[in-house]
């Protein structure tokens, strides 16, 4: 896409926020993101899923959540007129899919294959030192080593794979390459389904990843880094759900 269509199209998205009165019920948890990018912080601290959850009502989610959606509604208004939205947090919407693609290799893929094996290390480490007097950690070591090698397989299969069917078939669309690419994306959509339900168990065992008030440095680094690899594959997902795969659909 050219620099000026480019321009044009966020431009527009950007009109058509001002003149949307607000955030409705019936609004899609994942377009809300992709409208207002800072929703996105919102709804993982009220722990709505919006990225592999994230086709369905605003209702829904909240009701799921045993939250009161015309509160999350006022507070996302609110939030929608205090802080503005900077071109580059709505340039994904429309960026052309190589450059998509780079962001989520250059950042994402490149943060889980320096972050995982040091993760590793702390996990490891609370494991080995404190799983005899706290068992979830056993569970929790388990469950981190079984979301490694998931990840790391996942991606590297986008990277030498399905990235490169997706840039294939931009260059010579057909009926056939985009029956065989919805095929491989649906099972790629299937991965971060179970990505998320093994960081849905990790939250749920550690307490929203707080750690007790005996732990030690290394036991709150441990759980403060698995929250934020939490954020990040929420982050990595939804573009890749939300954003990216629906343009082959």
């Amino acid at each position: 896409m050219e620099t000026k269509q480019l321009n044009d199209s966020i431009s527009d998205s950007k009109q058509a926020q001002s003149v949307q009165a607000g955030f409705t019920p019936d609004a899609l948890v994942r377009d809300i993101v992709l409208q207002f990018p800072k929703a996105a912080d919102y709804f993982k601290a009220k722990r709505i899923d919006f990225c592999c959850g994230g086709a369905k009502p605003l209702a829904e989610a909240a009701a799921e959540r045993g939250l009161d959606q015309e509160i999350i509604i006022s507070d996302l208004n609110k939030l929608f007129e205090e802080y503005p939205v900077p071109e580059e947090e709505i340039a994904w919407n429309t960026a052309p899919s190589d450059e998509l693609i780079d962001h989520i290799i250059n950042k994402h893929h490149r943060y889980l294959r320096e972050e995982l094996p040091l993760i590793s290390q702390n996990v490891t480490k609370v494991y080995r030192v404190h799983g005899g007097d706290s068992p979830h950690l056993v569970e929790l070591h388990s469950l981190f080593n079984t979301l490694k090698e998931e990840l790391l397989t996942h991606t590297a299969k986008e990277e030498e794979d399905e990235f490169p069917k997706l840039l294939t078939y931009d260059a010579n669309p057909s009926e056939e390459g985009l029956s065989s690419l919805r095929e491989s994306l649906s099972e790629l959509e299937s991965e971060h389904d179970g990505a998320g339900d093994i960081l849905r168990k990790m939250r749920s065992i550690t307490d929203d990843f707080t750690p007790p008030a005996h732990a030690c440095t290394t036991y709150r680094l441990t759980y403060a880094r698995l929250e934020e690899l939490e954020s990040m594959t929420f982050e990595h997902v939804h573009l890749e759900n939300n954003i990216l795969f629906p343009r082959y659909q």
